[in-house]
C-alpha cells in the first residue's frame, strides 16, 4: 500500500465531510441534539458526516476495519482499521463557537500509519503519514523548539462527564497556569494535537480520551517531530485514556509536573 497516494485521497474524504459539516451548522437547530450520556451530546451531522466518511473509506480500502465514535459502522480488519471521529468538537458545533474538526487515522495491526486532522472553520488540513514528514495544507510543519514550560503556551481539555479525578487535575492546571505563558482549552484534542505539531502549542495534555479523539492527532504530532506519551513515560496512549503531546523539548519537565498528581 503506498500511504502518500492514500493520504490524497483520505484527505480530500475529510474535506468532503468537513464541507457538509460547514453547510449543516449554518441552519443547525438545537432542538435536534441527542445524549449519549452526562454532557456527551451528538446530532445528526455527526452520525451523517461518520457515514460519509465510512463510505468512501470503503472504496479506498475495502479490506480495512472501521473504529467509529458514532458506531454506524463497527467491524474490527484482521490487517487494516480505520479510527474515526467524524465530528471532534460536537460541543463547539452546537453552540457555534468555530473550533471543530474531522479526524481519520489508519492502523495497520497495532501500528498507526496516517492520520488527518482537518479543521473545518479556518480550512486547515494536518496531515502526516509514517515514516515522512508532517503537513498543514501542502507545507511542512515541525513542532515549537521552546526548551522550558516557561516560555511555552499549553493546550489542555477539561474534564465534562467522569469527574474522579478532578480534585487532581484542578491542582495540577493550577501549577501549570503558573509556570507557562497560558492555558487554552479548545475543545476538540484533535486540534490541540494538530496545533502542537505545527509549533502552535508546545504541550497538549488530557485525561479520559478515547482512540477516536487522538488517533489522527498522534500520528501527526509524531511525524512533526513531537512526543506522545502516557503519564507513566510509556508510548501506549490509544488505551491508556490519557495522554501528553510535547514538542520533545519540555516532556521531562511537563512529565515531573503531572506525576504529582496523577
Amino acid at each position: 500500500m503506498h500511504l502518500e497516494n492514500l493520504a490524497k485521497q483520505v484527505i480530500d474524504v475529510s474535506k468532503e465531510a468537513g464541507d457538509f459539516i460547514r453547510q449543516e451548522r449554518k441552519s443547525f437547530d438545537s432542538d435536534k441534539i441527542e445524549y449519549k450520556g452526562l454532557n456527551d451530546m451528538v446530532s445528526y451531522v455527526d452520525k451523517t458526516a461518520e457515514q460519509i466518511i465510512v463510505k468512501d473509506l470503503e472504496k479506498i480500502l475495502p479490506e480495512a476495519g472501521f473504529i467509529t465514535e458514532e458506531k454506524t459502522r463497527s467491524q474490527i480488519g484482521e490487517r487494516y482499521n480505520w479510527i474515526i471521529d467524524p465530528l471532534d468538537g460536537t460541543t463547539n458545533f452546537i453552540h457555534g463557537v468555530p473550533t471543530y474538526s474531522v479526524s481519520i487515522a489508519l492502523k495497520e495491526h497495532d501500528e498507526l500509519v496516517f492520520g488527518v486532522v482537518y479543521e473545518i472553520n479556518l480550512d486547515e488540513c494536518f496531515y502526516a503519514w509514517k515514516d515522512a514528514p508532517a503537513y498543514l495544507n501542502g507545507k511542512e510543519i515541525k513542532v515549537s523548539n521552546n526548551p522550558t514550560i516557561s516560555s511555552s503556551l499549553i493546550a489542555t481539555g477539561f474534564p465534562y462527564y467522569d469527574f474522579e479525578k478532578q480534585p487532581a487535575y484542578i491542582q495540577l492546571f493550577t501549577e501549570l497556569m503558573k509556570s507557562c505563558h497560558g492555558l487554552r482549552r479548545l475543545g476538540s484534542a484533535a486540534v490541540d494535537l494538530a496545533y502542537t505539531a505545527c509549533g502552535r502549542f508546545e504541550a497538549f495534555y488530557e485525561y479520559n480520551l478515547n482512540p477516536w479523539d487522538i488517533a489522527a492527532g498522534v500520528v501527526i504530532v509524531r511525524q512533526a517531530g513531537g512526543q506522545v506519551i502516557n503519564y507513566k513515560g510509556g508510548g501506549e496512549v490509544m488505551n491508556s485514556r490519557e495522554l501528553l503531546a510535547t514538542n520533545g523539548k519540555i516532556t521531562e519537565e511537563m512529565l515531573d509536573i503531572i506525576q504529582k498528581y496523577f
